[in-house]
């Protein structure tokens, strides 16, 4: 599972670390994809192949499979790091996610996050707090022991 949050740079050419953790877990090949929020998802392959056997078996005369399919799996890419440690974020999904020289690296579980501090920042502070969007989705947060 992925957990915790790193702080990192890009570099000019658009290269970034990924946490030791992380690579460990995904292994060598992994997907970086648009995330549905403003920023990048990255997905261990077998939660990709997963997805995407869900994708599949939509219907694909509806035009909101197709437009989800073009926006995910078209602006993916298979990836790997490099003996570094790093990947190589392509300028198309920089600027998607609006990455300039800082990222965030967000584990939410089975997958990870990659966003503008900036933009992270405003979707934690939306208007809505933690405790009711926890409590909009029937999640019990507060539990006894």
């Amino acid at each position: 599972m992925f957990m915790n949050e790193y702080s990192h740079t890009i570099d000019a050419k658009g290269r970034m670390i990924l946490p030791a953790r992380f690579r460990e877990e995904l292994g060598n090949h992994f997907v970086l994809a648009p995330g549905l929020d403003t920023c990048l998802s990255i997905y261990p392959m077998e939660r990709w192949n997963a997805l995407l056997s869900k994708l599949q078996q939509l219907p694909f005369t509806d035009g909101r499979v197709r437009k989800l399919k073009r926006f995910l799996i078209g602006k993916g890419m298979e990836m790997e790091c490099d003996k570094q440690g790093r990947i190589l974020i392509p300028a198309h999904l920089r600027e998607l996610a609006v990455l300039k020289k800082d990222a965030v690296i967000v584990g939410t579980g089975a997958t990870i996050e990659i966003w503008n501090p900036e933009l992270l920042r405003t979707d934690e502070n939306g208007e809505e707090s933690i405790a009711e969007l926890a409590n909009s989705l029937d999640l019990p947060l507060n539990f006894e022991i």
